[in-house]
C-alpha cells in the first residue's frame, strides 16, 4: 500500500523577507543622484534602473543585513549568500527573482519589458543573408508612487525620531479669531464673525444692561463670540540646487536633499492640509517638477542660475492665496549663472561675479517687497560664500543654516514646524 508522508509547510525564503524594510534599506538606490555614475560609467541623466542593478543591490542588502530569519534559509543558502561569486549560484539566482517578483506584486516596482526585436529574414532572391547581430537590450524597472510616498515617511519618521517628541498641529500665531474651538476670552460680536456664541457672558450683559427680570431683552451689543487660535495656512517651494557640484568633491549632497523633500511633502500632506508645496530645480536655469518625479531627477553638469530659481518660484507664489509665503533654497555653491534678456545664458564658475551676484541680489529685492521669506540652507562651508548668503537673509528677513547634508534634514524640519506667522507681523 502507499504512503504519502506530509510536513509542515515553512514557506519560501523570500516569502519571510519584511517588504517594507528591504524598502528602506534600498532607498540610497532608488534615490540615487548621479554620484555613483562618476566612478561606474553610469549615464548620469537616464533615471531609468535595470533589473540586474536591483538584484545585485537586493544581494547586497541581504549580505549586509538581518533580513531573512536565521530559521528561513538553510546552511548552504547561508554559505551561498556570503560567497563572494553568489550572483553565479542558481539559488541565490531563483530567491533575487522571486524577491523581485514581490516587489512587483506589492506595488513598490513596474518592471519593463526590454524591446523586442524581430530578426530579418535568412534568406533573400540573391542567396543566404548574413546572421543578424543581437541587440543588447535589457529589463528595466521604475520605482511607483507607493515606494516614494513609504520612503517620504520612513524619512520623516527618522527625522522626527531625532528630533525628539513633538505634537503636530496647525501653524499658530499670535492673532485671535472667532471658530469652532475656544482658546482665549470672549468679545463682542462684529458683523462677519463666526456665530460661536458665548451664552453666558451674552446673558450676563443683558442681566447686567436691563437686570433681572423674564423674559430677558438682549440688544446687539450683548452679543459675545469665542475666540479661537487663527491658524493660518503657508505656500512653500522648495528651490532645490541640481548643479553638478551637488556630486562632485567625493560627497553626494543631493541624495539627502532629495530625501528631505520627500520627507517635507509628506509632513504638509498628512499634518498641514491647508499648506502647499511646490518643487523648483535650478541649474543653468529653472524648471517646476512635480513633486511624485523627484525621487527620479538626477543632477548635471550644469552651472548655477540662482536668479531663475528665484523668478520661477515667486510666479508659484504669486499664485498662491495663503498668509504666508517663503522659499526654502537648498544649495552648496554659488551662483554662476544668468539668463540674459535675449535667452542666452551668462556662466562664469570662476569666484563670485559681481554682475551675477547683483542680478541675484535684486532678485532677493522682489521678494522682499512680494513679502516672500527666503531661508537658505547651505551644504558648504566656503568663507567666501558666508557675507553672500548673511546678504539673502538680511534682505529678505530669513535665516540661514550652514549644515551639512547628514543635519539637513534636521534644521529643515525643526525650522518649518517652529515657524510662526509672527515674521510677517
Amino acid at each position: 500500500m502507499r504512503f504519502i508522508r506530509y510536513g509542515k509547510y515553512t514557506g519560501e525564503p523570500a516569502d519571510s523577507i519584511d517588504l517594507e524594510e528591504l524598502i528602506k534599506r534600498l532607498g540610497d538606490f532608488f534615490l540615487q543622484s548621479g554620484f555613483e555614475s562618476q566612478y561606474y560609467g553610469v549615464s548620469q541623466m537616464d533615471p531609468e534602473r535595470s533589473m540586474e542593478a536591483l538584484r545585485e543591490a537586493i544581494l547586497r542588502a541581504l549580505q549586509e543585513g538581518d533580513l531573512l530569519p536565521e530559521n528561513a534559509m538553510s546552511e548552504e543558502l547561508r554559505k551561498m549568500l556570503q560567497d563572494p561569486a553568489a550572483l553565479n549560484s542558481q539559488a541565490v539566482k531563483d530567491l533575487l527573482d522571486k524577491i523581485t517578483e514581490r516587489l512587483a506584486n506589492e506595488g513598490f516596482i513596474n518592471p519593463q519589458q526590454p524591446p523586442q526585436v524581430t530578426p530579418p529574414p535568412q534568406t533573400s532572391a540573391r542567396g543566404q543573408l548574413g546572421q543578424p547581430q543581437d541587440r543588447q537590450t535589457e529589463a528595466r524597472f521604475e520605482i511607483t508612487d507607493k515606494t516614494i510616498d513609504f520612503l517620504g515617511f520612513k524619512t520623516l519618521q527618522d527625522l522626527l525620531g531625532s528630533l525628539g517628541r513633538s505634537s503636530f498641529g496647525r501653524h499658530d500665531t499670535r492673532d485671535l479669531s472667532t471658530g469652532v474651538e475656544s482658546g482665549g476670552v470672549s468679545r463682542h460680536y462684529e458683523f462677519g464673525d463666526t456665530l460661536n456664541m458665548d451664552i453666558s457672558a451674552t446673558l450676563f450683559n443683558a442681566v447686567r444692561r436691563e437686570g433681572a427680570k423674564v423674559p430677558i431683552e438682549m440688544n446687539y451689543s450683548d452679543l459675545m463670540v469665542h475666540q479661537c487660535e487663527y491658524q493660518s495656512s503657508c505656500a512653500t517651494v522648495v528651490l532645490l540646487d541640481c548643479s553638478h557640484s551637488m556630486i562632485l568633491y567625493g560627497e553626494d549632497r543631493f541624495t539627502p536633499a532629495k530625501r528631505v523633500a520627500m520627507a517635507l511633502s509628506h509632513l504638509i500632506r498628512t499634518q498641514y492640509p491647508g499648506d502647499t508645496l511646490s518643487l523648483v530645480l535650478f541649474h543653468d536655469s529653472a524648471e517646476e517638477v512635480p513633486l511624485s518625479e523627484l525621487a527620479r531627477v538626477q543632477v548635471g553638469p550644469y552651472y548655477t542660475n540662482t536668479r531663475e530659481g528665484l523668478r520661477m518660484a515667486q510666479r508659484i507664489l504669486l499664485r498662491q492665496k495663503k498668509d504666508m509665503r517663503q522659499i526654502v533654497m537648498i544649495t552648496d555653491g554659488k551662483p554662476s549663472a544668468l539668463t540674459l534678456e535675449d535667452g542666452r545664458i551668462y556662466k562664469n564658475a570662476f569666484g563670485l561675479d559681481p554682475f551675477v551676484v547683483g542680478q541675484t541680489l535684486e532678485e532677493v529685492n522682489k521678494c522682499k517687497r512680494a513679502g516672500i521669506l527666503i531661508n537658505t540652507f547651505m551644504l558648504a562651508s566656503d568663507y567666501s560664500l558666508v557675507h553672500f548668503v548673511q546678504k539673502i537673509t538680511e534682505m529678505c528677513r530669513g535665516k540661514a543654516y550652514f549644515t551639512t547634508p547628514y543635519t539637513l534634514g534636521q534644521y529643515l524640519l525643526m525650522d518649518y514646524m517652529s515657524r510662526k506667522t509672527k515674521q510677517i507681523h
